[in-house]
């Protein structure tokens, strides 16, 4: 289990506030896949779940296609963990580029109910391992929330509780199957977001990479965590080449593409960097408004304009 001392949770309070919602998405990422197409485990070990919810999965991480999971989401049922956190994640995303005042609040509440209804579905679980795991999810998604409503300096304190019982919660699903794919999946994904991209004192990239690299499944998730590292470690050359594996496995995902340009662009490569964010921009239509708008500025940085 992790504990902070005074020293570190003073060190935290200062620098996790601002990034939880960051850390929120990422791990909002982690999810569980349909009986016969489950993309962490295969066999007998395959996990059950209902076919709108693994629709919406595979729109959302595979193809990159939030529109799309959207409507699949409106008809899944409400005794999966999985379904509300994705109406979670993707309520948060439209609520941070959001500028109209009132929609802004709508989607903020949004939000609050499915990080709460991700959490509550999983304490009725029978799957033990299941079970912590998305507690573990609804926590970061409420300590988001949290920060969301408050802001940074009231919110944080209550946010970093809610950090706190996540890693009890992981904790607890590590002791059930610690080869678990989709706890290190999981858990890569944290692990990569506090010490690499956050900075905060709690958890190691080594660690983190070598989950990703040698447990984690499905790959289009596993390589994409891996390329988020290395390029936030400044290791461009090996953030190019999981990006491309993570590209092989789901070529039409237009995230993959921003991603790729991105760490082109730090290599220096501005035409292969502008040529990328013009193929994802090519299907703006099924992505976030927010992250259209974001893609085009960078699109004009590596163009010069």
């Amino acid at each position: 289990m992790v504990r902070l001392s005074a020293a570190q949770f003073r060190w935290t309070s200062r620098h996790f506030g601002r990034s939880l919602g960051a850390a929120a998405m990422l791990v909002s990422l982690l999810a569980s896949p349909s009986w016969a197409k489950d993309p962490f485990r295969t066999g007998s070990a395959a996990k059950p779940i209902d076919d709108q919810t693994e629709a919406a999965f595979r729109s959302v991480f595979e193809k990159g296609d939030y529109v799309s999971a959207k409507n699949a989401l409106a008809k899944t049922p409400a005794n999966e963990p999985l379904a509300a956190a994705l109406k979670a994640a993707i309520a948060y995303t439209y609520w941070s580029g959001e500028s109209n005042g009132q929609a802004k609040q709508s989607l903020l509440d949004q939000f609050s109910t499915y990080a709460t209804q991700t959490k509550q579905v999983a304490e009725q679980s029978n799957d033990p391992l299941r079970s912590n795991l998305y507690k573990a999810v609804g926590n970061f998604l409420e300590g988001a929330y949290t920060v969301g409503k408050n802001g940074v300096v009231r919110g944080t304190p209550g946010a970093l509780g809610k950090l706190q019982q996540a890693f009890q919660n992981l904790d607890a699903a590590e002791k059930i199957n610690p080869n678990d794919p989709e706890l290190n999946l999981i858990k890569g994904y944290i692990d990569l977001l506090l010490s690499v991209t956050i900075n905060l004192p709690l958890s190691s990239p080594t660690d983190a990479i070598n989950r990703l690299e040698t447990k984690a499944q499905p790959t289009y998730l596993s390589q994409r965590g891996l390329a988020i590292g290395y390029r936030d470690l400044k290791q461009y050359d090996k953030a190019l080449q999981a990006v491309d594996r993570a590209i092989a496995a789901a070529p039409a995902n237009p995230d993959l593409k921003y991603l790729k340009g991105q760490i082109l662009y730090r290599q220096g490569n501005k035409a292969g960097s502008a040529a990328l964010f013009q193929e994802a921009l090519k299907n703006a239509n099924q992505l976030p408004p927010a992250q259209v708008s974001q893609i085009q500025r960078e699109l004009k940085i590596a163009q010069g304009r």
